[in-house]
């Protein structure tokens, strides 16, 4: 049920697209979004900084997209996105010495110091090889080309996460994560 939340806006825009165009599909992206984080809100009683910053996103660039009749915005949200996330993990990490990941995560994983690092290391690089990827897309391909990748492109976070588990599944103790008491049996 959550992986159909999380794939449902980018579902529902590439249809809407393929069937009305790219204005259409972004008011069906903005809408679907806002209905994705109420859904995602009343499951879990609070949105983390990631939801809220897609759907500001959405909704800034999305809005750009509609009242300038320009398709670049929305076209180029996932960029800034994947850009953001790079700046923040690397600043936290290299100036000031915080591992996000290891904040967001630490209570759930019990992993060593060094993993952490190379995680966060890791997703900076994704975060900055999808910017780049989808900015380039998005300057130099057709906005059809762009909607297809959109969706198609969905390999690459797929790939790139069931990786990050296979690599995780190897470093993880038997100890429960800080803060959390061992399970009873």
């Amino acid at each position: 049920m959550k992986a159909l939340l999380d794939f449902l806006p980018i579902l529902l825009f590439f249809g809407a697209y393929k069937l009305y165009g790219i204005y259409p599909a972004t008011a069906v992206l903005m809408a679907a979004t806002c209905v994705q984080m109420g859904i995602i809100y009343a499951i879990d009683r609070k949105l983390t900084a990631m939801h809220k910053a897609t759907l500001a996103l959405i909704l800034v660039f999305g809005t750009l997209t509609l009242v300038l009749q320009d398709e670049r915005f929305i076209k180029w949200k996932p960029t800034v996105l994947y850009a953001a996330m790079a700046l923040a993990l690397a600043v936290a990490l290299w100036a000031y010495r915080k591992n996000f990941l290891k904040i967001m995560l630490g209570s759930q994983l019990s992993l060593p110091e060094p993993v952490w690092h190379r995680l966060t290391l890791a997703w900076v690089l994704y975060c900055l090889f999808m910017a780049t990827l989808n900015g380039y897309v998005a300057a130099f391909w057709s906005t059809d080309a762009w909607a297809d990748f959109k969706l198609w492109g969905y390999v690459f976070p797929v790939a790139f996460i069931v990786g990050q588990g296979i690599y995780v599944a190897r470093h993880l103790s038997d100890e429960p994560a800080a803060g959390n008491p061992p399970e009873s049996t």
